[in-house]
């Protein structure tokens, strides 16, 4: 199995920019497809943004293309999603997951994956 924690959000401005990470315990990220979502209070848990075992592929929600970048540090066995031109609807707890994968396969819902971490809280005032 593998543990997955998110760290980086916060309270911010509208147009700031912020860094998600996803520290992995357990076993390497690097057979994992990894994605990142989000839940804002009373709505469902809705995909943001994946990126395949290798790190080869992305894919991203349209509601955050062009302003949010996936990606994954495998010496520090870390997924990131750095967040540009933050808008007040960004505002939710985002999650990092996890599927044990090695080919490059990008998954985007969320009975896809297997492993979550806790949340980190993202809030964006305008």
């Amino acid at each position: 199995q593998v543990q997955l924690v998110e760290s980086g959000g916060g309270l911010v401005q509208a147009g700031d920019s912020l860094r998600l990470s996803c520290a992995a315990s357990g076993r390497t990220l690097s057979n994992y497809a990894m994605g990142w979502f989000r839940q804002a209070p009373g709505k469902e848990r809705e995909f943001v943004a994946a990126i395949t075992s290798i790190g080869t592929a992305t894919k991203y929600a349209d509601s955050v293309k062009g302003r949010f970048t996936i990606s994954r540090d495998g010496a520090k066995l870390t997924l990131y999603l750095q967040m540009s031109s933050l808008k007040s609807e960004d505002t939710a707890v985002y999650y990092c997951a996890a599927r044990l994968r090695t080919v490059p396969v990008i998954y985007t819902g969320v009975k896809d994956y297997n492993y979550w971490g806790q949340g980190t809280q993202v809030t964006v005032s305008s």
